[in-house]
């Protein structure tokens, strides 16, 4: 029995290891080719627009996928950072549209997650389920409400009419509410004899015990918002205020080798960011009760 469990385990432990190494190669792949020279990256992966030629057999229809470099080379850093001024100008719009919305819907969220969660008032949970209606329609079902109340509002082509929305979102008041759930009622009921008011008991009763969720909630919401296209697509006509998102899918039209380059400069912050969160974000996600 103990061997099988054993054998088991190692198997488990084998296919999870091969998932693990298919799911990081592209990052890793990503990563080393970026390091290489634009010179090596034409030879290794040729024109991209002599398709038409490589399917009449005058050149090699397949790329050379190369793990290492022959020669390591920050020139693709160098051109993205320093010859590529929109690369600089979208991604500081990134950070201004994406600080501001995990900001306020944090604050939003938590205090909205108090009330659906601890207190009593008539019709709460029917208030809970039609607000939660909102988060289950897809993004394409709201826009033209959304595209409509923007331009009513004069918000049009202006970070405004993304990071609104996103302060006002549901789901962060799902993911908190359901973690504060586990909290024990007691503490609310011994903080209410003492005389302790609800945004008392909120701020320093509630906020300490749910660090962990607005840990994950940091990470879910920024990994979102920093890879969204859609909404700058639909509500930003201006190029220059879209987000680094929308910019990454054009940069490999010049030079290949900056898309690698600009591509592992834009996934640094959310690995950065989990890397420093894992602990929390994990205890997070288990306490709320989320999964999947």
């Amino acid at each position: 029995m103990r061997r099988t469990k054993r054998l088991q385990k190692n198997a488990l432990t084998v296919v999870m290891g091969a998932i693990a190494v298919l799911l990081l190669f592209p990052i890793v792949i990503t990563f080393t080719n970026s390091l290489m020279t634009e010179l090596e990256i034409g030879i290794n992966y040729g024109p991209i627009g002599k398709m038409n030629e490589a399917a009449a057999g005058t050149v090699n229809p397949f790329v050379n996928l190369k793990l290492l470099p022959d020669q390591v080379s920050l020139e693709q850093y160098g051109k993205v950072l320093v010859n590529s001024p929109k690369f600089l100008t979208m991604f500081w719009n990134s950070v201004f549209m994406v600080i501001p919305i995990i900001t306020g819907q944090t604050l939003v969220a938590a205090l909205a997650a108090y009330a659906f969660s601890k207190l009593h008032f008539r019709g709460r949970d029917t208030l809970f389920i039609v607000y939660l209606l909102s988060m289950l329609m897809p993004f394409q079902v709201t826009l033209v409400p959304n595209y409509i109340m923007a331009d009513t509002l004069g918000l049009l082509n202006s970070s405004g009419a993304i990071i609104w929305p996103g302060i006002f979102a549901a789901f962060g008041v799902f993911m908190l509410r359901q973690f504060m759930l586990q909290i024990p009622y007691a503490y609310i009921e011994a903080a209410k004899l003492d005389g302790a008011s609800h945004l008392r008991i909120f701020s320093t009763i509630i906020v300490p015990m749910i660090k962990p969720g607005i840990a994950a909630l940091v990470i879910l919401l920024f990994v979102d918002y920093w890879n969204m296209v859609e909404q700058p697509l639909v509500f930003l006509n201006d190029s220059f205020k879209q987000p680094l998102s929308v910019y990454l899918s054009r940069i490999n039209e010049g030079e290949q080798g900056v898309a690698f380059a600009a591509s592992i400069l834009y996934m640094t912050p959310m690995v950065l960011l989990f890397l420093y969160a894992e602990p929390y974000f994990i205890e997070g996600i288990q306490l709320s009760g989320i999964k999947g």
